[in-house]
């Protein structure tokens, strides 16, 4: 007489042969997915950390680049990151990048520039700090303004301002003019190349042009001579 096993039967002798039983298996299967979500979620944080690194990288060199709100608006939408987590992280690597910018100015002009240069540029960041909560108010109106900072920054160094003296009104500036820019650049997220179009659109170039001329004011006036006499005069051997 042949037996046949019922599937019941078989499911028995599965789980008694591995020792365990079907309830137990259906939890570590449920928690082994659970672990493996969890892990895929784990490295959305890489992301955040890219961004992080790239709008620091935009804004630690000298160079008026383009602005660091483009490189978040773009990572925002290939990752479909928290908006307001971009503008966070994106802002705090753009002001992490002006602080070394203002750290190591100073040691390079020293190098490059003669003494009178760089003499020239101090006695400018002098004259800043006497005008106190005004030059505060400059600095915040000038970041709101969808102009290069870096100027602001160079000259900063160069004049061995400390960076707790620029870096407030900056921040406040920063932040708001780039929550500004990051939400209003959400239109990209229907058309990802308009994005792409827009980061070498005329605005930007014409940003590019501005940021290059203040750096050109910055080094080749001298400023000395425009505060004292109101007189503008054009100084090139500013080179060692």
């Amino acid at each position: 007489m042949t037996m046949v096993m019922q599937p019941d039967d078989i499911q028995y002798k599965g789980s008694k042969e591995t020792g365990h039983s079907p309830a137990y298996m259906n939890t570590y299967i449920c928690f082994t997915l659970q672990s493996f979500l969890y892990f895929i979620k784990s490295l959305m944080y890489w992301q955040y950390l890219l961004l992080f690194v790239s709008a620091f990288a935009v804004d630690v060199v000298p160079l008026p680049l383009p602005p660091a709100f483009t490189i978040m608006v773009l990572l925002q939408l290939v990752f479909g990151l928290n908006i307001w987590v971009v503008i966070v992280i994106g802002v705090a690597g753009s002001i992490a990048g002006r602080y070394v910018l203002t750290l190591y100015i100073p040691i390079v002009s020293g190098r490059i520039f003669n003494p009178s240069k760089n003499a020239d540029v101090q006695y400018l960041g002098h004259k800043l700090k006497q005008k106190g909560w005004e030059s505060q108010v400059a600095i915040l109106v000038y970041s709101l303004l969808p102009l290069p900072t870096t100027p602001l920054f160079i000259a900063g160094g160069m004049a061995k301002m400390k960076p707790y003296y620029i870096i407030p009104a900056f921040c406040i500036g920063k932040f708001a003019s780039d929550s500004v820019a990051v939400l209003m650049g959400s239109y990209a997220a229907e058309n990802t190349a308009a994005l792409m179009h827009g980061m070498v659109n005329w605005k930007t170039m014409v940003g590019l042009g501005v940021g290059l001329t203040l750096i050109f004011g910055l080094l080749f006036i001298d400023w000395r001579t425009l505060l004292q006499q109101g007189r503008l005069r054009l100084l090139f051997n500013i080179w060692k």
